[in-house]
């Protein structure tokens, strides 16, 4: 009886959810199906498809001797990135929050780095660290930090970790618009009664605000993972420059295999592999937040 009033309940659903079910078909699952395909085909470096390739284009990809540091460093840049912009955006949020003179100037002020082109910024920070002339390398020479300019994004660690920063930067005003949102959206009741109890200011963000703000979290955490991961701009301005695999992540190793190898059916092999990863850490991820009161549904 369940199955049949659920099937009959799906039927009569069909003409609403119909229409969202064929936008996804068309703009999620075929270029993923496509993308899939693309790999297990033999492409010239002008894309065209000389037929099937079956498991070679895997081969190759795997076969390449620095894929696993460029995992390592996917693996780090996503989790780095991802845990500070969360960490610095709740911090931040909590603070515009709160009443004070200037909050509404403050609050565009931090949508700045959001608003403006990820490229532009991150050129804006390549000059300012450029060892010869960049604004930053001359005032920490000035005060007598460095002896000379410091090449931050001619080196593969100093790159890495300078465009992880930008990383951040950028990320931070989404991340705390969304937690923000959530911070607004729990009853100020909640905090007083806390406050009633006897309970400190950590211990009630602790056990009652940051409750409350775990979906908020969720989505801010999933969001900023997918556009981290696949995040090119930054790394390209502020490492492409770099010989080598050393400050690779594996979505500017594809951008190296299409414009500098020519290697289209490899690059799509890696691109399956990408979407691999990405899912697994958000499937991860989503596991591990999930309330223990759906654990058993």
């Amino acid at each position: 009886m369940k199955t049949g009033h659920r099937s009959t309940a799906t039927l009569r659903a069909l003409p609403w959810i119909g229409p969202a079910l064929v936008l996804i078909a068309a703009i999620v699952a075929f270029p993923a199906a496509y993308m899939i395909w693309t790999s297990t085909r033999k492409l010239t470096s002008y894309g065209q498809d000389l037929g099937p390739a079956g498991m070679a284009n895997y081969q190759r990809l795997f076969g390449i001797g620095a894929l696993g540091s460029v995992l390592v460093h996917t693996v780090i840049w996503v989790i780095a990135v991802v845990l500070i912009t969360l960490l610095l955006s709740a911090a931040l949020a909590q603070f515009l929050n709160k009443n004070f003179p200037g909050r509404t100037a403050v609050r565009l002020a931090v949508l700045v780095p959001w608003a403006a082109s990820v490229v532009m910024t991150t050129t804006v920070f390549e000059y300012m660290l450029d060892p010869d002339v960049g604004i930053a390398n001359r005032f920490l020479v000035d005060i007598g930090v460095l002896h000379r300019g410091f090449g931050f994004t001619k080196q593969p660690v100093p790159a890495f970790i300078t465009a992880m920063a930008i990383a951040v930067f950028v990320s931070i005003p989404f991340t705390t618009y969304t937690i923000l949102a959530g911070l607004q959206s729990i009853p100020a009741e909640l905090n007083e009664a806390g406050r009633v109890d006897g309970a400190s200011a950590w211990q009630r963000y602790r056990y009652l605000t940051l409750p409350q703000l775990r979906p908020a979290i969720a989505v801010a955490a999933i969001i900023n993972i997918i556009n981290v991961f696949n995040s090119l701009p930054i790394l390209q301005v502020i490492t492409g420059s770099i010989a080598g695999f050393s400050a690779d992540t594996t979505t500017t190793l594809t951008f190296k295999l299409i414009q500098q190898n020519q290697q289209l059916d490899t690059a799509a092999a890696l691109s399956v592999l990408n979407f691999v990863l990405i899912a697994v850490i958000i499937a991860v991820y989503v596991k591990l937040i999930r309330p223990a009161g759906e654990e058993a549904r």
